[in-house]
């Protein structure tokens, strides 16, 4: 329903704000020429670099999309094997199309996700291809961009790396939202 879908919306949002610890490890600072520019009009709060980045799991951008996956999964007629094929194609895209940014996190061109998202639903199953897209395309994206990825925490320097959250987060998010409009 649109009540229940702006709720999705908003409590991503908000958990967008909240990272949930799941363990540390030691990492290399990164020199200041690796550090990417920030614009005049977004100021990023900096934590102070200690030599350990902490991995943590990124509630807007890792727990609810999950949740909401496994909830569209249950009650759609789209079977296991259809979604671990989508969430494969979009993983395996997202991997190839994601980079880790010293200093901040893993990042992504915005769009590459949500249309290859929408391409697979359409091919896989047409007749279920939004509540396929978003499963495929959240999925993929935490799979691919940050979980394939994890053995490039150590070079980023970043005091925090959150899967599902600061560059992939808008990635997710967006693909979620994209990725079903376009199927």
């Amino acid at each position: 329903s649109q009540s229940s879908a702006f709720t999705l919306l908003f409590a991503s949002l908000f958990g967008s704000l909240i990272n949930l610890p799941l363990f540390q490890v030691r990492s290399d600072p990164p020199s200041p020429s690796q550090l990417p520019p920030l614009g005049r009009f977004w100021r990023m709060p900096q934590l102070e670099y200690t030599g350990h980045t902490v991995v943590a799991l990124n509630v807007g951008g890792g727990v609810i999309p999950a949740a909401f996956s496994f909830y569209l999964l249950s009650h759609n007629p789209v079977t296991v094997a259809q979604a671990l094929t989508g969430i494969g194609i979009v993983a395996l895209v997202s991997y190839l199309f994601s980079r880790p940014i010293p200093g901040l996190g893993i990042g992504m061109p915005i769009l590459v996700a949500p249309v290859c998202a929408a391409l697979a639903a359409i091919l896989i199953n047409s007749q279920q291809s939004a509540p396929l897209a978003y499963i495929s395309g959240t999925m993929g994206v935490l799979v691919g961009a940050d979980l394939l990825h994890l053995k490039d925490i150590r070079r980023l320097g970043a005091p925090i790396a959150a899967i599902g959250g600061a560059g992939t987060f808008d990635g997710i998010f967006i693909t979620g939202i994209v990725a079903v409009l376009l199927a």
